[in-house]
């Protein structure tokens, strides 16, 4: 394993106290939320607060069903979904619902949350705004594929993907059509919004990047393979991986590939990587999160879990936090990746950890919904 010389672990250090600068500087209003899948629009999976260095757990939901869905955190509520289409809204101190809502089908989208409403997509394909303190449906929209793609928020407008081949654009006031893509393939990702453009990829091994104000796509580059994770943009760079194994940074104008990176033959990624400010961490069904330099792609650490990984990082201060399908979330350190901390959940973990308002909320596959923060509550 590469060892990081002392300026490179100051640097990482550093990162970490701005990290808490920003978050002492949103708590002077309200707590930084977890409104999304990746925490932003532009996919960065970077949260605003720091934990504990030792979270502890707070409460457990038992929702009965495997939860897929990656939670979001605003406002005191944990709004999560399960594979039985149940949409929970979970008061973040107590772990108790607040209320429940039942979908047409599955829910194993990211959950966003936008202007006092609750978005998401679900299996029979139908996407739909929640009021956020109720959840009374506000308004549809019936797609003709499921929904795995997680909101994405672009000035007063939603994006996500449908298994119909398709990218929408919806008013997030009344969920009238703004404009629609059609690709030449199923839509997995969470649209990535990087200045005037989003840049999706799916299972038509495209990068696509597509002009916010009217949906014509402006440029697209060939990929190895199809895409499953979200692209993430750092304010320069494209970050993807593929399911053949290949993690690339391209350039945002034209697309133009930076540097491509294929450890092995048979690595699958599902997940979708997180952006630090010199890497970007990557995980893989091979077991391994991998940390590369984003100048050039070369890997500076791994860390190997017990079994795949599909659950996105997230970076939170110094550390990265994922799950596993060995049933074990872990933290390890960004500057050399060591691990600092686990929880033994015991069942397998796909879902991403959400971050906000001094918590971590996560679900796993035996239906439990955990949050952790600091010992005795406190923020």
């Amino acid at each position: 394993m590469l060892r990081l010389s002392a300026p490179t672990v100051a640097v990482v250090t550093a990162l970490a106290c701005v990290a808490a600068m920003s978050c002492a500087a949103s708590d002077a209003g309200k707590p930084a939320p977890w409104a999304s899948f990746r925490a932003d629009a532009a996919q960065t999976g970077v949260a605003a607060c720091p934990l504990p260095e030792q979270p502890t757990l707070l409460w457990t939901y038992e929702a009965k069903l495997p939860v897929e869905s990656t939670a979001a955190i605003k406002d005191g509520v944990a709004y999560v979904g399960t594979d039985g289409g149940t949409l929970l809204a979970l008061d973040l101190k107590t772990g108790k619902p607040r209320w429940q809502f039942k979908a047409d089908g599955d829910i194993k989208c990211g959950i966003g949350v936008r202007g006092g409403s609750v978005f998401l997509g679900d299996g029979a394909g139908v996407f739909r705004a929640l009021r956020a303190d109720s959840g009374v449906e506000s308004w549809t929209c019936k797609t003709d594929g499921q929904i795995i793609s997680s909101a994405s928020f672009a000035g007063e407008n939603v994006l996500f993907g449908s298994y119909d081949n398709n990218l929408y654009c919806l008013s997030m006031k009344d969920g009238k059509p703004v404009w629609k893509l059609a690709t030449g393939a199923q839509v997995h990702c969470s649209p990535c919004i990087a200045d005037d453009v989003t840049v999706i990829a799916g299972c038509d091994a495209l990068l696509h990047s597509v002009d916010l104000a009217d949906g014509k796509q402006a440029s697209q580059t060939a990929l190895s393979s199809n895409v499953a994770s979200s692209p993430a943009f750092d304010g320069q760079r494209i970050y993807v991986s593929t399911y053949d194994g290949h993690m690339l940074c391209v350039g945002l104008k034209g697309l133009q590939k930076v540097w491509d990176v294929a450890p092995s033959a048979d690595l699958v990624f599902y997940a979708s990587p997180a952006l630090a400010k010199d890497r970007v961490i990557f995980a893989g069904r091979d077991g391994l999160l991998r940390c590369l330099a984003k100048s050039d792609g070369k890997e500076i650490w791994s860390f190997r879990t017990g079994a795949q990984v599909d659950s996105s990082p997230v970076i939170v201060g110094d550390r990265v936090y994922v799950g596993s399908n060995d049933g074990t979330l872990y933290a390890v350190t960004l500057a050399d990746g060591k691990k600092a901390w686990s929880f033994a959940a015991g069942a397998p973990i796909t879902a991403s950890p959400a971050v906000g308002e001094g918590r971590l909320v996560i679900g796993s596959k035996d239906g439990a919904v955990y949050c952790f923060g600091a010992a005795g509550g406190g923020e």
